[in-house]
């Protein structure tokens, strides 16, 4: 057992790591699904909801629950908006005129909070505990709460895409958004709901990277392309794909660092993601479609 400690230590903190970038992939998916485009702006939007975060704690008397209700409310907010603002106004356009706009919403948030805030790095404040020693399996407290607080934020969006009438409405505007619209199905507050479950997604991860490590504006920046990886392995559209690519992705770098470093470990998942989509271009739980 105690051979095994330090990489069960590793593989416990590369699960915490996997489930923020499988909450940033599912985002990516669903937009990707039901929007039509990935949205290179979700990494930002983490950032501004762990700003929020801090902000909304110190407002709270240093409640860590205060600061994350107003991360998730304002981050949906803002998520929102650019729909009704810039994305809705694109749908007829390319593909590629959504993907542009959305790196445009990504460089004016950070340019924003750099402005306003600087790159001073400020921190969600959590009570210090002390971590489970089992046979040198250290799990520490904080940790099981993250991966609770991830797990319950996953089963929750799940739980509206597979139980609910307004995720089958999602699910088939994602199918076939010309059919959904002859059936009755208005598109437009599909459209709205898929934002607000972005943004909520968004700021959960947000809040959960600013609790573990520092916020910064570069926050969500260095967590976007991890993200578009594991959505990408896991089957563009795919929800159940970016959330399993999402978890085996961050225990994969996190069990690699001894070796390959810390600057290294995320190049690992691009070199898992090329070997994927060589043998199996449509991803792990992907289907392959016919283009006429």
């Amino acid at each position: 057992m105690l051979a095994l400690a330090p990489y069960l230590n590793l593989a416990i903190s590369g699960a915490v790591q996997g489930l923020v970038i499988a909450l940033a992939a599912l985002a990516i998916s669903l937009c990707f699904a039901i929007a039509r485009f990935p949205n290179a702006a979700i990494g930002d939007m983490m950032t501004f909801g762990a700003y929020v975060g801090v902000g909304g704690q110190a407002l709270a008397a240093g409640s860590i629950v205060g600061g994350g209700i107003a991360a998730v409310l304002a981050t949906t907010l803002v998520s929102v908006l650019t729909y009704l603002l810039v994305f809705r106004r694109l749908a007829s356009k390319p593909l590629v005129a959504s993907l542009i706009a959305s790196l445009g919403i990504a460089f004016l948030m950070r340019s924003m909070l750099t402005f306003i805030l600087g790159f001073d790095q400020q921190t969600l404040r959590v009570p210090v505990s002390r971590a489970m020693n089992f046979s040198g399996v250290r799990i520490l407290p904080i940790d099981l709460w993250l991966g609770g607080l991830a797990l319950l934020v996953l089963a929750a969006t799940f739980l509206l895409l597979f139980a609910t009438p307004l995720g089958r409405r999602m699910r088939a505007v994602a199918a076939d958004m010309q059919l959904a619209q002859a059936s009755g199905i208005r598109s437009g507050r599909v459209m709205i709901a898929l934002w607000a479950v972005v943004g909520a997604l968004s700021a959960a991860g947000g809040i959960m990277v600013g609790i573990k490590t520092v916020v910064t504006p570069d926050l969500g920046w260095d967590l976007l392309l991890p993200a578009f990886a594991a959505a990408v392995l896991g089957g563009l559209g795919s929800p159940v794909g970016a959330v399993v690519a999402g978890i085996g992705l961050g225990i994969v770098q996190e069990l690699a660092s001894p070796w390959v470093g810390f600057t290294y470990k995320i190049a690992l998942g691009f070199v898992a993601l090329i070997v994927v989509l060589l043998v199996r271009p449509e991803g792990l739980f992907g289907r392959p479609e016919l283009v006429r």
